[in-house]
C-alpha cells in the first residue's frame, strides 16, 4: 500500500506488506465488485478485496471533526466539502486484524505528508452510524458476494462490511499538485468476529468548482417570485473570481431577466448585488455594487433594457441566506437578487 504523490513514493512500504503476509493467509481475495477501482491516490492493503464502490464527479459530504452527534444523528462538528467524492470499501485479508491494517494505513498517509484534523481510537461508533448508514451506504454499489464465518456456515450481506467493534479512523487534508484533498479512514471487524477479517472504508474529496451555466430561473418563475416575495434570487450570474465581469454562461439568465421585463413595462427593479463573508468588508460591498452595475450594464446594451428600469445596489454579505462557516453556505450568500421598486 502506497500513498502517490509527486514527491513522495513508498513502495517499498507495499512490499514489506506483501512479504509479512503468511503463506496459509494468501492473497486469494475474490473479485472487486463491478465498476469498482482503486483510487489513484493510495493502493489498497495487499490481499484486500474492494466490495462497495462509490463515485461521484460532483457532491457533498462531511468529514467528522470529532464523534458527537446530535438527537438526529447529525455531526455536531464537521467539514463539509463539495467536489469529486469517491469511496472505497475493502474486505481485508483473513487473519490480519483491523488494527494492522488500520495502522498501515496510518502509517502510508503520515509518510505522504496527511495533516491529521480528527481522529478516534474505539470510540467511532457514533460517526460511523450517521456516517455509513443510510444515505451513503445506499448510494454505494456492493459486491454480490457474502461475508463468510471462518468457523461454520454463516454468511451476511457484505454491506454488512463496516462494523463498531475494534473501530479506528483519522480524518486529514493531504496538498497534492496545488490541491487540498480530504481523506477518511475507518476501519473496523469486518461485519461479525466470525469472519476474522477487517472492514476498511476510505472516503476522498477532491474539491473543484461545480460546472456552471445549468440552472437558471425562467421569466414566468421570476415573475411568481416577484409577486409573492419581493424579490427573487438568481444563481445563474457568474462572474470572475473577485471581479465584476460577467461570464459568458451568465446569458441564458440575462436574457430571461430581459424577458421578464419586456412582457411587464410597468415593471422596474433593483439588481442588488451579495456576497459572503470572505475577504475586507468594504471591498465585498463595493465588488456588490459593481457586479450589480455589470447586470445592468449587459442587459441595457445587449438585451435591449431602458436603463432606468434597473438600479443597481451592491450590499455586500449584509443580507446572508446561509451560515458563512462553510463553502456550502458560502455559495449560496454569493448571488445576485431582483427586487421589485
Amino acid at each position: 500500500m502506497h500513498i502517490h504523490t509527486a514527491s513522495i513514493s513508498i513502495r517499498r512500504l507495499a512490499a514489506a506488506f506483501v512479504l509479512s503476509i503468511a503463506p496459509a493467509l494468501a492473497l486469494a481475495a475474490g473479485p472487486d465488485v463491478k465498476g469498482g477501482k482503486d483510487s489513484p491516490l493510495v493502493t489498497r492493503f495487499p490481499g484486500s478485496q474492494l466490495v462497495g464502490y462509490s463515485h461521484r464527479d460532483w457532491d457533498q459530504t462531511q468529514f467528522p471533526l470529532g464523534p458527537e452527534t446530535d438527537s438526529d444523528s447529525r455531526l455536531k462538528k464537521a467539514v463539509t466539502v463539495e467536489g469529486a467524492i469517491t469511496r472505497l470499501y475493502y474486505l481485508g485479508p483473513v487473519g490480519r486484524t483491523s488494527l494492522e491494517v488500520y495502522r498501515n494505513y496510518q502509517q502510508a498517509f503520515a509518510k505522504a505528508g496527511l495533516k491529521v484534523k480528527w481522529s478516534c481510537e474505539l470510540n467511532c461508533g457514533t460517526v460511523m452510524f450517521r456516517w455509513h448508514f443510510g444515505a451513503v451506504a445506499d448510494a454505494v454499489t456492493w459486491s454480490p458476494e457474502y461475508l463468510r464465518s471462518t468457523k461454520g456456515d454463516h454468511r451476511w450481506s457484505m454491506d454488512d462490511l463496516i462494523a463498531l467493534d475494534e473501530a479506528r479512523g483519522f480524518y486529514g487534508t493531504l496538498a497534492q499538485g496545488g490541491r487540498e484533498i480530504h481523506v477518511w479512514v475507518y476501519t473496523s471487524i469486518a461485519g461479525y468476529e466470525e469472519v476474522n477479517a477487517s472492514g476498511t472504508v476510505i472516503e476522498i474529496a477532491e474539491p473543484k468548482a461545480m460546472e456552471s451555466g445549468q440552472v437558471t430561473v425562467d421569466a414566468n418563475a421570476m415573475g411568481k417570485g416577484l409577486v409573492a416575495d419581493g424579490h427573487v434570487a438568481l444563481y445563474g450570474i457568474y462572474f470572475d473570481t473577485g471581479k465584476a465581469t460577467l461570464k459568458a454562461e451568465s446569458d441564458a439568465q440575462l436574457g430571461e431577466m430581459a424577458k421578464l421585463l419586456a412582457a411587464q413595462p410597468k415593471l422596474n427593479v433593483y439588481v442588488v448585488g451579495h456576497t459572503d463573508t470572505q475577504g475586507a468588508y468594504d471591498a465585498n460591498v463595493l465588488l456588490s455594487k459593481q457586479r450589480a452595475e455589470s447586470v445592468r450594464d449587459a442587459l441595457v446594451a445587449r438585451f435591449k433594457v431602458a436603463g432606468t428600469r434597473v438600479m443597481p445596489q451592491g450590499v455586500g454579505p449584509l443580507a446572508p441566506v446561509a451560515s458563512n462557516a462553510d463553502e456550502a453556505g458560502r455559495a449560496k450568500n454569493r448571488r445576485v437578487e431582483l427586487v421589485v421598486r
